[in-house]
């Protein structure tokens, strides 16, 4: 499984607004700023995460994006599957799509694999919030400034 730029960058903007969470709304243009994405490809991204009520919007000069939710409610999961769509390693083993199942999938030796992959995978991103990704980012920044004192001798 390999995750198209919508879900990465999506990812992104998401761990941005949870790093200023609480501090009111966000623009699009600082987000694209310091995520290094631009402001028209996230417009495309936050319209979906609004819409499944990830994020809200706030109107008006002072206005952006914020989290709809606290950063410990809000799973990686969410926001992938949002923007991504199921994160099945083949169509056949996404319950709802009766479409995709083919005719050998009572008897299909790899479905059982494929369906393992999709349930391990699911298990990860739905455990990981965008609270873990903060305190994941509190301790790789102060390590990282810690190491830059150290050489600094």
């Amino acid at each position: 499984m390999k995750l198209s730029t919508r879900g990465r960058y999506g990812l992104k903007a998401m761990f941005d607004l949870a790093l200023y969470y609480g501090e009111g709304p966000i623009s699009l243009a600082s987000i694209a700023e310091r995520q290094a994405i631009s402001v028209n490809y996230l417009e495309q991204l936050i319209a979906p995460l609004r819409k499944s009520g990830l994020v809200k919007s706030v109107r008006g000069a002072q206005g952006g994006y914020m989290l709809a939710l606290s950063p410990e409610l809000i799973t990686v999961g969410a926001i992938l599957t949002t923007l991504e769509g199921p994160l099945a390693p083949t169509d056949c083993v996404v319950e709802d799509d009766a479409d995709a199942q083919c005719d050998q999938a009572l008897y299909c030796v790899t479905k059982v694999i494929y369906e393992k992959i999709y349930e391990s995978i699911s298990n990860v991103v739905n455990a990981i919030t965008l609270q873990h990704m903060l305190e994941d980012y509190e301790v790789n920044h102060t390590q990282s400034l810690v190491h830059n004192i150290c050489e600094c001798k």
